[in-house]
């Protein structure tokens, strides 16, 4: 990293984002040129983001366009594929095709008075049984700065709400459908029989979907219904962490859960052909394209941290990063892969495929901004990176 890496014109210019997590009118000038102290740690770092990403993104286009060759074999791009492949029904009514695209800008900033969602993590709650209602609604709502689309949704946010327990506790999950559409819910974290309570319900109807959590883990829940790309591509998904036996208490806990974006029309549905082929515009971090760059997490230097991450997909896998710090403790799929010992080992990635999760600790030394992002650039560069905003103790 290199401070020219700013005069070469590779960062957007956007709006300086508050303490508040706020967004004001004001531009950061020349760039971000005239950033001192902990603003150039984020310049830097996201420059180094947009320089490599377009190396890497050009690789994963061009595989994406291979994929896509048609069946005729006359090696051009196929028309979208057919949607009824996975329960003989035809899907096309969901697909987005009518009206004016949607177009991700990377270096779009939300407007004035902007909120990131909530990515701090509240303790498992206590007791030994959790009775959640999951909604099914349909929602417009803003996917990046000025991008807007109609999820179907758990609770009219995408990702769902994050639930949590502890390895013995049991989940009864009331799922009602108030969409238009059939739709499911499976929860990874659970041992049940798939055709029972994972079963597709109908507008208007409910299911009880009961488990005990026997095994620790961030685990993913989704819609499963056909075709499950698109249920999970136009939002239905979801964090369930089950904390590990012995889960050592930290000063500050936060969720992360990355998925991609397939746009279609404005204020319509995830297009379903991009989604078969895997042609993401965007990756984000809880449902907002680069939202933690415009208002930052705010932590504390010195204070011992735990990032839950979820990889949703339903196709990009994630590696999970922080740039200035080095992780001393990764937990993944169930177990430990790292912990402080003699050896003084790190990590400095949490590598996840979809549907796979887990968490890092470490500790920010210092005072500053510090950037997360996936270290697979090119999804970097298209949404999958914010900012830990570090306060002295």
């Amino acid at each position: 990293m290199c401070p020219q890496m700013v005069s070469w014109g590779l960062l957007p210019h956007h709006r300086r984002p508050t303490q508040g997590g706020r967004v004001t009118k004001q531009e950061m000038p020349d760039g971000l040129r005239r950033l001192r102290g902990p603003g150039r740690v984020a310049a830097v770092g996201l420059a180094l983001v947009l320089l490599l990403g377009a190396a890497y993104g050009a690789g994963a286009w061009t595989a994406t366009e291979q994929h896509s060759v048609a069946r005729s074999g006359h090696g051009t791009a196929s028309a979208d594929p057919e949607l009824g492949t996975e329960d003989g029904h035809d899907h096309s009514s969901h697909e987005g095709t009518h009206g004016e695209p949607a177009v991700y800008d990377p270096a779009a900033v939300p407007a004035a008075g902007f909120r990131a969602r909530e990515a701090v993590l509240a303790p498992a709650p206590a007791g030994g049984e959790h009775r959640i209602t999951l909604t099914v609604r349909e929602t417009v709502l803003e996917v990046a700065p000025g991008v807007r689309q109609r999820a179907w949704t758990y609770n009219g946010a995408v990702p769902g709400p994050t639930l949590r327990g502890r390895v013995g506790d049991r989940f009864v999950v009331t799922l009602v459908n108030d969409g238009s559409t059939g739709h499911s819910v499976d929860f990874h974290a659970s041992q049940v029989a798939p055709m029972v309570q994972m079963r597709t319900i109908a507008p208007g109807e409910r299911l009880t979907y009961r488990f005990t959590a026997e095994r620790a883990g961030a685990f993913l829940y989704h819609c499963g219904s056909a075709p499950a790309v698109h249920h999970v591509g136009n939002g239905m998904f979801g964090a369930i962490i089950i904390d590990p036996a012995g889960l050592p208490p930290v000063d500050q806990e936060f969720v992360i859960v990355q998925s991609e974006l397939a746009l279609g029309p404005r204020d319509g549905l995830a297009k379903v052909g991009k989604l078969y082929r895997a042609e993401y515009d965007a990756v984000v971090f809880n449902g907002y394209a680069g939202q933690y760059r415009f208002a930052p997490l705010t932590i504390t230097a010195g204070f011992r941290t735990r990032v839950w991450v979820v990889d949703a997909g339903p196709s990009a896998s994630s590696a999970f990063h922080v740039v200035g710090t080095v992780f001393d403790t990764v937990f993944k799929e169930g177990t430990y892969v790292l912990r402080p010992d003699a050896t003084r080992g790190g990590a400095q990635v949490l590598d996840l495929a979809p549907a796979q999760g887990g968490f890092v600790e470490f500790t920010f030394a210092a005072p500053g901004d510090y950037p997360m992002l996936s270290h697979r650039f090119a999804d970097a560069t298209r949404g999958a990176s914010g900012l830990f905003r570090v306060s002295p103790r």
